[in-house]
């Protein structure tokens, strides 16, 4: 008796043990973002407060109509001196169906220098101009490098300094031609939003000049007033309502800032 029940334990014991075990699989699912863009053409309304210290805040009101799901919002004509780490955006007309997910500045803007060091190991196209012929002729042209001047390699050979010019086939997706910030927002409704974005910039301040005219006895005057804008924040805001600060502006602080 004490042998079958070994031998049954045994058995018992062989078939857990030989038993499948449950495959785990986690089934990735790829989210595909929609792709929505605004310009200064879709504005309904900006204001924008200038303080005299070189700092201006903007708050740029537009119609945009999003997708249902997440999608990558590109919103163009913003400053170039604007200060990322300020930027908020809300829905005005349904601010609980709009969730912001993500949040980046795409400042590497489109010149001459970034393009050529976007194109590095890729072709490109040379032209000059034919001295018997006046006509224009190329030749295809991989860009080795661009440090100090572009170096191509043609066929088998390798030079720098082409006299002619050089063309791209298209601008890569990384580069921007204006300053833009993109949001992946996730949007459960289909009727447009009214969006506003706010941010703080550089590269904007007013001052202003006073004329005092006296009469000939000098016992009445008249004042005029005069505010001078300067505008190097890289935008314009045409129409804007306008409001003037006077003063310092308190600003966080680096903690080295504080130290005698």
């Amino acid at each position: 008796m004490r042998t079958n029940h070994f031998v049954l334990i045994l058995a018992v014991i062989l078939t857990v043990i030989v038993s499948p075990l449950p495959v785990l699989s986690e089934e990735k699912k790829e989210v595909k973002h929609g792709v929505a863009s605004s310009t200064v053409d879709d504005q309904t309304n900006i204001a924008l407060t200038i303080y005299n210290v070189n700092l201006g805040l903007i708050k740029d009101e537009r119609q945009v109509r999003l997708p249902k799901g997440i999608t990558d919002l590109r919103f163009m004509d913003v400053a170039s001196q604007i200060i990322p780490a300020s930027v908020h955006i809300k829905s005005t007309t349904n601010p609980e169906s709009l969730q912001v997910l993500e949040q980046n500045y795409e400042y590497d803007l489109l010149n001459p220098q970034k393009l050529l060091d976007k194109y590095v190991g890729k072709d490109v196209k040379l032209y000059t101009k034919n001295a018997y012929t006046e006509r224009e002729e190329f030749v295809t042209a991989t860009l080795l490098s661009n440090n100090g001047q572009p170096v191509f390699k043609i066929g088998n050979d390798i030079t720098f300094g082409h006299p002619g010019r050089i063309i791209f086939p298209g601008v890569p997706e990384n580069l921007n031609a204006k300053p833009t910030l993109v949001w992946t927002l996730q949007n459960s409704v289909t009727s447009p939003h009214r969006i506003e974005a706010s941010y703080l910039s550089n590269g904007i301040t007013w001052r202003s000049d006073y004329v005092v005219t006296l009469n000939e006895k000098d016992d009445k005057a008249d004042l005029s007033g005069w505010v001078t804008i300067d505008n190097h924040s890289g935008a314009s805001y045409k129409n804007a309502t306008l409001k003037l600060v006077a003063g310092d502006v308190n600003r966080v602080k680096d903690e080295s800032d504080y130290k005698v």
